[in-house]
């Protein structure tokens, strides 16, 4: 895995690799293993690489590195897996007396001879990987930047003035003098909304990320970028949903486990140590079994685990991994050393990003990356095969409110909020089981009460996916995102497929891949995530709702698979997150952390966010009343981010 950064443009007198040098040693975490620099300043183009060697370890991977005519030159940030496929494809093609020399083995090399061949854009459909790359043609004197499928790779982009720059990570960015820092305030209130900032939305005023699947070109002569889609996810699922498998289940589940198989395969393929994280549930367990299943040897297995009871998976992960005879190395976490990554997260994530599963990812990570440099993670799963719970809530809920009329249901929620969540669960306890099926009765009721006035299940589940409902932002007008006035043509879709789309189109890149990205790269360790192989998503998208949602379980289909492998007495039991006590802690060991940042008078000295609201919410919070440590911990995270640019 590597980093790349670049700037088109600009000042010809800042051609002398010093500048793209610094630019580019901001991304040393994400390459420490070698580092190369291309400029050309007649053409005012400057490419910067830094190697995380992974595939073909000699000098033969340098990048940035040209085709064999010269035309392109390439700074490549990520793995193709079928590289191997495509070279043969490639000499099948060529005749004998253009035969190709092959400087080595890198899937680098493999690409730049494809697109002489084939050019850019059907290289890269003819792809099987995660990448964000950076490609020059010195004959049509055009910059094109390229994303994978489903985004597992960052690419950032835009125009500072006369000077176009990208980066796999703003921080490269920050460094070029014509940086110009404008906060967006229209992102802070994303980011408050989602604990993330969509694409192609960031930070900063003038600068985008580049969306998944998309390939975009711009020169000096045409500096509108032009950005198209090489890979559309949602003419995926509607393909998907129009042509069924008809197969039985049996031969559903032979054909996804083929599929699987293959890419765990591919995604085995490195010439450095490779492991995988293990959390005991269904994703990653069924990783693990069919990375066990094609291996020589033991799989070196990763998990954390902490002593509080209802957030520890690692006794779960450590029964799978006897079973299927792992090499598994456990880290029993305090919460002194979950708490001490806190001040790394504004450099992990370079813009403010809130999931708080950031932080136990981060220590994982760490724990891998003293035995191997790649990991494979179980990430897509739930999306993919209808995991979340809040899949069959939204569906159920609107089914029995849509029949009652909005004044009513307006009535309701304001008879639910009457009560504190304290009280409704003092409540609850002197109820029958069947009124209350649920943990923290209380906090699950008030967040019904937030939706019942939606006017459509889309509109519900936006509503269920958003922290802050209330405008904290001054001045924040909101943008568009695809949940929101961007929103694409789902027809055909019902509502749990558009559910599980619009996550597959946003949450996956943007919440859970951002989160995985930054937090292993951060140790220079490289993750790949096998059910996000386009082959495989193509798939899923092929199978009905009974094969992934069957007799209330979801990943119907998946947990076929794992029983094939694992008993199922190891894998039943309730669904976890991958989360920390962090309401607790603000109550507790964070607190003064946190009143530091939500204090009253800097809040207005800094002018992003209304203080009262703010300070409305940490009060409720601190007297226990309710639970707002998912707002609070969105708001916080964005005042350490702006405490730590501002240094």
């Amino acid at each position: 895995m590597c980093g790349l950064a670049g700037f088109l443009g600009g000042d010809s007198q800042r051609y002398d690799l010093s500048l793209l040098k610094r630019m580019t040693d901001t991304l040393t975490h994400r390459g420490p293993d070698d580092a190369g620099y291309w400029c050309d300043s007649e053409q005012l183009i400057n490419l910067g690489h830094r190697r995380l060697s992974i595939v073909d370890l000699s000098p033969a991977g340098h990048q940035p590195m040209s085709s064999p005519s010269s035309r392109y030159v390439i700074a490549f940030n990520g793995e193709i897996y079928n590289h191997q496929d495509l070279r043969e494809q490639l000499e099948k093609s060529l005749s004998i007396n253009d035969s190709i020399k092959w400087r080595g083995h890198s899937d680098t090399e493999t690409l730049l001879v494809g697109f002489e061949f084939w050019g850019i854009q059907e290289t890269i459909e003819k792809a099987v990987g995660m990448f964000a790359m950076a490609v020059w043609d010195k004959q049509t004197q055009t910059l094109t930047l390229l994303r994978d499928r489903l985004g597992e790779k960052p690419l950032y982009y835009g125009w500072q003035g006369d000077t176009f720059l990208f980066a796999s990570e703003l921080k490269a960015m920050r460094v070029h003098p014509a940086f110009q820092s404008e906060i967006n305030r229209g992102a802070i209130s994303l980011m408050l909304r989602h604990s993330y900032i969509p694409a192609p939305y960031s930070i900063y005023k003038g600068i985008s990320k580049l969306r998944p699947g998309c390939l975009l070109t711009v020169s000096l002569l045409k500096r509108e970028p032009k950005e198209i889609n090489y890979w559309s996810g949602i003419q995926v699922a509607k393909n998907g949903v129009a042509n069924v498998f008809s197969g039985t289940d049996k031969q559903a589940i032979d054909e996804l486990e083929k599929l699987l198989n293959d890419a765990v395969r591919l995604q085995m393929m490195a010439d450095v140590p490779l492991g995988a994280f293990l959390s005991g549930g269904v994703d990653s367990s069924t990783i693990v079994a069919l990375m066990q299943a094609q291996s020589t040897r033991p799989v070196k297995t990763y998990t954390i685990g902490f002593e509080e009871g209802k957030y520890n998976e690692a006794v779960y992960a450590k029964t799978i991994a006897a079973h299927l005879g792992t090499e598994h190395t456990e880290l029993y976490v305090t919460a002194q050393q979950t708490m001490s990554v806190i001040p790394q997260l504004p450099f992990l994530y370079d813009e403010p990003f809130s999931d708080s599963s950031q932080i136990p990812t981060f220590i994982v990570s760490q724990l891998a990356r003293q035995h191997v440099t790649v990991s494979l993670s179980g990430e897509g799963g739930d999306e993919l095969f209808c995991g979340y719970n809040r899949y069959q809530i939204t569906a159920k809920l609107w089914k029995k409110i849509s029949g009652l009329p909005i004044p009513v249901r307006e009535l309701l929620a304001k008879l639910f909020m009457s009560f504190s969540p304290d009280d409704w669960n003092r409540i609850g306890k002197n109820l029958p089981q069947k009124l209350v099926p649920v943990a923290k009765f209380g906090d699950k009721l008030h967040k019904g009460a937030r939706v019942l006035s939606s006017e459509s299940v889309d509109s519900l589940y936006y509503k269920l996916v958003s922290n802050w409902h209330e405008a904290v932002v001054i001045d924040g007008q909101e943008p568009s995102t695809l949940l929101t006035g961007n929103r694409p043509d789902l027809s055909g879709l019902d509502p749990v497929q558009r559910m599980m789309i619009l996550d597959m189109l946003s949450y996956i890149p943007d919440d859970i891949l951002v989160k995985v990205d930054r937090a292993a790269m951060g140790v220079s360790l490289e993750s790949r995530v096998p059910f996000l192989d386009h082959r495989v998503v193509e798939f899923a998208w092929r199978l009905p709702q009974s094969m992934k949602l069957r007799d209330q379980q979801s990943k119907w289909i998946l947990r076929q698979i794992l029983y094939r492998h694992v008993p199922q007495q190891m894998i039943e039991r309730p669904k976890m997150g991958f989360g920390i006590p962090v309401s607790d802690w603000l109550r507790g060991s964070l607190r003064d952390w946190a009143e530091s940042l939500l204090d009253e008078s800097r809040l207005h000295r800094e002018g992003y966010l209304y203080p009262a609201m703010v300070r409305k919410k940490w009060s409720e919070h601190l007297s226990g009343k309710y639970n707002w440590s998912d707002q609070l911990w969105d708001v916080l995270m964005f005042q350490a981010w702006l405490e730590a640019s501002a240094a």
